[in-house]
């Protein structure tokens, strides 16, 4: 196992509502046990097959102001008059056990992990177009006429943000944005944030020798 692999690296995966991030981040983990998806807490109420445990923590909003209280989140956020977090000591025992650890949020979220977590690896799904997304949304048929145009509305308050992110997919086809996910994983494990072992061996092979002027 090489240095890199030793470490658990942090990927957090945003997008507008109906992008297609569930679908990428299930075919994504199909055929790898490298990978870790942390559960999101929120206060919001499941959709039809969702799974308590397995899409989300479903909870009341007043346990998820106790775990506020209690600096439980790595970061948590408002979204669609509902609140996400993502549970610290969730994250952290998957990385110490050196798994790669996908956290599927929003931008508010997302931006708190880069101040938290520099290392983290950030990636914004987008759709082919504002027609495709919308067409989306209404194809799914879980929400009223309201509720879409609140959902397009944080699409396009996402767009300040999207160039802070480390990584772009446009998601045209299922297949094709999960081979750029992987891709994109797989050079993440060679950042300088994962290599500090390799790179205090080379400056400590500065020490070990005299310079002589020679090569």
């Amino acid at each position: 196992m090489t240095e890199a692999q030793k470490q658990g690296q942090l990927i957090v995966i945003s997008g507008p509502s109906g992008v297609g991030k569930g679908t990428l981040i299930e075919e994504l983990k199909k055929g790898r046990s490298d990978l870790g998806f942390s559960v999101s807490y929120t206060t919001r109420a499941p959709r039809e097959g969702e799974v308590d445990g397995r899409h989300y923590f479903f909870v009341t909003q007043q346990e998820f102001q106790r775990r506020v209280e209690t600096e439980d989140f790595l970061e948590y956020a408002g979204y669609a008059d509902n609140a996400y977090g993502t549970s610290r000591s969730q994250v952290e025992a998957m990385l110490n056990r050196g798994q790669t650890v996908i956290l599927d949020i929003e931008t508010q979220g997302a931006m708190q992990v880069r101040q938290r977590r520099p290392d983290a690896t950030l990636i914004y799904i987008l759709p082919p177009s504002y027609g495709e997304l919308k067409a989306r949304l209404y194809g799914r048929r879980t929400e009223d006429e309201a509720s879409i145009r609140k959902r397009l509305a944080l699409a396009k308050a996402d767009l300040p943000y999207i160039p802070q992110y480390d990584f772009i997919v446009v998601n045209r086809q299922v297949t094709l944005a999960v081979q750029e996910l992987d891709e994109i994983l797989r050079a993440a494990r060679w950042k300088s944030c994962y290599r500090q072992e390799v790179i205090q061996q080379y400056q400590h092979s500065f020490d070990e020798e005299e310079p002589t002027g020679q090569p």
